[in-house]
């Protein structure tokens, strides 16, 4: 006869068997969990603060050298530069592997310089000037592959970048932000950032100035601030801004300093009270 402790034993070894069977088959049915290489964006999703070097320099040693400066992004410049997306594409392959993702301001939300951007590597695409919702839509349609957006799947650099499944994970590595600089944008600040497939917000603090007329700290500059910041995170976004408001609340995604700034306090820190008396 069989013992009482071998059949509580077989009963123990059935319901291990079964439950571990009914767990793989929920796992089955979950989808998996993304592959993400684009740190920023991973640090972005994880509650943390992130700061980029912005760049407009061409020479590959300077950008270079600020990708491994502690930055967790570089902002690479086109709309205010005479960068080419020859020479961007140049920069992002010299600096491969080093910590910063790579992300480009766009001259516009257009496919062409979208697809340029993405097609040479870009993990995050910045969008000036959006104070339409069309404009948001754009910056989303162009930056994603279908079934998201219309990102055509053509060449480029991006498979030696990120491998051979780049395809199916560009998606969910790739940062669209939107930059609100004009009363316009801030007046459907909530219509913008309700946007599917926006993941910043960027109040941008010199233009605000410049379209509206208000001065920072004036109360009509900061009524803008403050509209940009209650509309983008109620709807769930991530809010940006200059570095140095990195002490106002809500705000989590930051554009530093560029390089003439940082070689000059660098220089100033190296040089110290030598540096003061030169400048005079």
């Amino acid at each position: 006869m069989v013992s009482r402790t071998m059949r509580v034993a077989a009963v123990a070894c059935t319901a291990l068997l079964l439950s571990t069977a009914w767990l793989s088959h929920a796992r089955q049915g979950q989808p998996a969990a993304p592959t993400l290489y684009n740190t920023a964006k991973q640090k972005l999703l994880q509650g943390k603060s992130i700061v980029g070097g912005t760049v407009a320099s061409p020479d590959t040693n300077i950008c270079c050298a600020m990708a491994t400066a502690g930055f967790d992004y570089l902002w690479i410049e086109m709309q205010h530069s005479p960068l080419t997306y020859s020479d961007v594409a140049k920069m992002i392959w010299s600096c491969r592997g080093t910590p910063a993702t790579p992300m480009i301001r766009v001259p516009d939300a257009t496919e062409g310089d979208i697809q340029k951007a993405t097609d040479i590597g870009a993990l995050g695409i910045i969008v000036p000037t959006v104070d339409t919702v069309e404009k948001a839509q754009a910056a989303v349609k162009w930056s994603k592959y279908p079934p998201v957006g219309r990102r055509s799947q053509g060449s480029g650099q991006y498979g030696a970048l990120y491998g051979d499944n780049y395809r199916a994970t560009a998606n969910d590595n790739m940062l669209v932000v939107v930059m609100i600089e004009t009363p316009v944008g801030t007046k459907i600040a909530d219509q913008i950032a309700a946007v599917p497939g926006v993941d910043v917000v960027f109040a941008a603090s010199t233009d605000l100035g410049n379209f509206s007329g208000f001065k920072q700290g004036e109360p009509g500059y900061e009524a803008l601030v403050t509209r940009i910041k209650d509309e983008t995170l109620k709807a769930g976004r991530k809010l940006g801004g200059p570095f140095a408001w990195k002490d106002r609340q809500g705000f989590t995604f930051f554009q530093g300093p560029a390089e003439p700034a940082l070689i000059k306090s660098g220089a100033q820190a190296t040089l110290g009270p030598t540096a003061a008396q030169s400048s005079r």
